[in-house]
């Protein structure tokens, strides 16, 4: 079965100077072969006057002025208009960059090669996507048997002409007669299911509407589990969806007839989601009100009208059941498990009190998977994989085989299956899937991306640095060998430090053009993450947020000091969570690097927790109402609040979309707009808002390159440096 973890205007133009610089951009461009535009002659136009409003907010008795609170209205003319005025001076700069033509080229011509997925059985077919390269969305094929000629089953570039709505999920009956997928309109996270015969492909019943953050797990023939949120009062993009509710429903029945089967008034939980286990005996139900730490309950789907269970009746810890049979449940958990554990517990009595541990708890952080009738235990260590198999007794089989040092996933597989297919990948590893003998231990290479890239010509090295506290922090530099260590190396520093997630190596076909051209990519592992457990997650949370920006400065100043670099050709980049990084970074530390990334961002730390799901959060962020501590280093370090004015700022570019409706974009305009009036320097602070788009997932793959286009000539240009000269 599937784990249940929980883990994602008056707008006042300056008509007459516009218009001036308007003319200079065209008298410009006809001459550029003879005049490339450099950094020095390029010209911005005049920044939307963005109109300051009175609002203000009082928190113990402190008062917040928020100017630019009109932003946060998606719905308003105003706020459409401010959008429309911002691209307009973004791109116009961008389009006097005179390698951006060049840049989409080259890595256009890196994306263009085959790609596809592991194959998964269900039912008498093998399924798995394809993409042939320059494809919007990949393909959904099948066949009878691996690597068999194949059919097309469903095509995602079908699904609308410009590519903005995506395939969001896919589920099949255990039969695979059946099956059910789920799509995204422009990037939002709210879904709607569609189910299908699929043998002929025709839709079964209606189209299931307003779903959210929502698995969808079969029980027989007769139906499944979903969750979804009430459709919100005013804007579906911004307005808050608090009580997450889980739903049966039968198939050909209309979805106003779905049974609530947990969630809403009665039991209020932010986040719920259901499972059924492969014996299709047990609905798990994992329910949660933030990003960590959720209650188990169970319900015996054999007896009719039996009660919901609770296993786990508190958020202290994070579970998840790994599976049943007939006699246990496999729970993977932290409690009491800094780094995790598996545990048993007999059916009867699956309360922690009956917890015995199967695999206990180790030296690096652990994650659970089954496949073939055997647990594959995957440990983090110093960010690297290694994988070891189990049978249900908690005995060791082995340590797997991996190809090389890097990541590994995928180790999953029904019970009866005799063979899995896991995929490898490291900075400098293409993504290759590997088939693997459940019973001998042994790999072979199932299929590897044929790319212009040669591994052997890059080297990637570990280091591990201290932060200023003296914690020692690890950190993944990637380059081309031969490469001098001479500070002049355009660097692009990646982070994310939060929500216990992980950074793993894995492979990029979007840094390829960066490391071919003497750039440099590195990778910190900052606190906040999960890379070493509980204790390392907590360090970057609430009151210790400080740690995660003090982490990230501290790898800066380590590639500056040891030559890889300079503050000047330095370039900070995170999303979402790491937007707040760098936002926060940016303010703290504006002469670290000459260029600011801070995508999709959390970029208002006293509201976040207003906007969608955004109160979800709290575990590692608090909020700024629940006490004076709290509001007061929240507002401390708040990137939309900490804009000193007369501050000479790196040349930013925020990057945010129409359709976020996780980290809402009001977060990034209003960082753009504070920016923009306060920054004293010559320095260009744009922000970059895609339309029909999302937080990111399910993008096509044009917008996908337009964006890393524009990211790379901003970064190099800025920097005054020609990567093909």
């Amino acid at each position: 079965m599937k784990t249940l973890i929980l883990p994602l205007a008056l707008l006042l133009f300056a008509g007459c100077k516009q218009q001036e610089v308007l003319e200079v951009r065209t008298s410009s461009n006809q001459n550029v072969s003879e005049q490339p535009v450099t950094r020095d002659s390029a010209t911005l136009l005049p920044y939307p006057e963005t109109r300051k409003g009175d609002v203000a907010d009082t928190y113990f008795g402190t008062e917040v002025p928020d100017p630019f609170r009109w932003l946060e209205d998606d719905l308003s003319d105003e706020t459409a208009a401010w959008v429309q005025a911002q691209n307009e001076v973004t791109f116009d700069f961008l389009s006097q960059i005179p390698f951006r033509d060049q840049i989409r080229e080259r890595l256009t011509e890196h994306w263009d090669f085959e790609r596809v997925s592991a194959p998964t059985r269900h039912g008498d077919y093998y399924y798995f996507s394809r993409n042939d390269g320059l494809q919007n969305h990949s393909v959904i094929f099948r066949s009878s048997e691996p690597g068999g000629e194949a059919e097309v089953f469903l095509d995602p570039n079908t699904f609308s002409e410009d590519g903005t709505t995506s395939l969001a999920g896919l589920s099949f009956t255990k039969d695979g007669s059946m099956a059910a997928y789920a799509i995204s309109e422009g990037g939002s996270d709210w879904r709607k299911i569609i189910v299908i015969d699929t043998e002929n492909l025709e839709a079964i019943g209606d189209t299931l509407t307003d779903i959210k953050f929502s698995g969808i797990s079969w029980y027989k023939n007769e139906g499944f589990y979903y969750s979804s949120y009430e459709a919100p009062d005013g804007s579906q993009l911004s307005a808050m969806t608090d009580q997450h509710k889980l739903y049966f429903h039968r198939v050909g029945t209309p979805q106003s007839e779905d049974q609530l089967i947990f969630g809403g008034a009665e039991t209020p939980r932010r986040y719920v989601s259901g499972g059924v286990s492969d014996d299709q005996r047990w609905l798990i139900i994992s329910a949660a009100v933030s990003t960590t730490g959720n209650e188990i309950y169970m319900k015996d789907l054999t007896q009719e009208g039996s009660p919901i269970v609770p296993i786990i009746s508190n958020f202290d810890n994070t579970h998840s059941v790994i599976d049943t049979d007939e006699n246990y449940i496999y729970i993977y958990t932290n409690k009491a498990s800094q780094n995790y554990r598996l545990v048993k517990a007999p059916l009867e009595t699956p309360e922690s009190d009956y917890w015995v541990d199967l695999i206990p708890e180790a030296d690096h952080v652990l994650s659970v998977s089954t496949g073939g009738g055997y647990f594959f235990a995957n440990y983090l260590i110093d960010v690297q994989t290694e994988i070891r198999q189990f049978d249900y007794f908690g005995n060791k089989i082995r340590v797997v085989e991996l190809p090389a040092i890097g990541t590994a996933g995928g180790f999953s597989a029904r019970k009866d299956d005799t063979h899995l297919y896991y995929t490898f990948t490291s900075f400098t590893y293409p993504s290759t899937i590997f088939k693997y003998d459940i019973k001998n231990g042994t790999s072979e290479m199932y299929w590897t991306p044929n790319i212009d890239f040669n591994p052997e010509d890059y080297v990637t090295e570990q280091v591990f640095y201290e932060s200023i506290d003296g914690t020692k922090v690890p950190m993944f530099i990637t380059y081309k060998k031969g490469l001098e260590m001479d500070g002049t190396n355009p660097t692009y520093l990646y982070a994310y430090g939060g929500f216990n997630v992980s950074l793993r190596p894995s492979f990029s076909v979007a840094r390829l053009i960066l490391l071919e051209n003497g750039g440099i990519y590195a990778q910190p592992n900052i606190r906040g993450g999960g890379e070493y457990g509980r204790e390392w997650h907590l360090a970057g949370t609430r009151l210790n947020k400080q740690n995660v920006f003090d982490d990230f400065i501290a790898a800066a100043e380590f590639l500056v000091d040891n030559n890889y670099t300079s503050h000047e050709k330095i370039a900070i980049s995170g999303g979402s969570n790491g937007g707040l990084l760098v936002g926060a970074v940016m303010n703290q530390r504006p002469d670290l690097a000459a260029v600011a990334f801070p995508a999709v961002g959390v970029l208002d730390m006293l509201r976040y927790h207003t906007f969608t799901a955004g109160a979800g959060w709290a575990f590692d962020y608090g909020t700024s109402e629940e006490s004076e501590e709290m509001f007061e280093y929240l507002l401390g370090y708040s990137p939309v609040h900490n804009v000193a004015a007369g501050t000479v700022f790196p040349s930013t570019m925020i990057t945010t979309a129409d359709h976020d409706d996780r980290v809402v974009p009001a977060h990034s305009f209003k960082f753009a707009a504070e920016l923009q009036d306060k920054h004293a320097g010559d320095n260009p602070v744009l922000i970059r808002i895609e339309t029909r788009a999302g937080h990111g997932a399910g993008r096509s793959t044009e917008s996908i390159i337009n964006e890393w286009t524009d990211k790379y000539a901003f970064m190099w240009f800025t920097m005054g440096v020609n990567p093909f000269e």
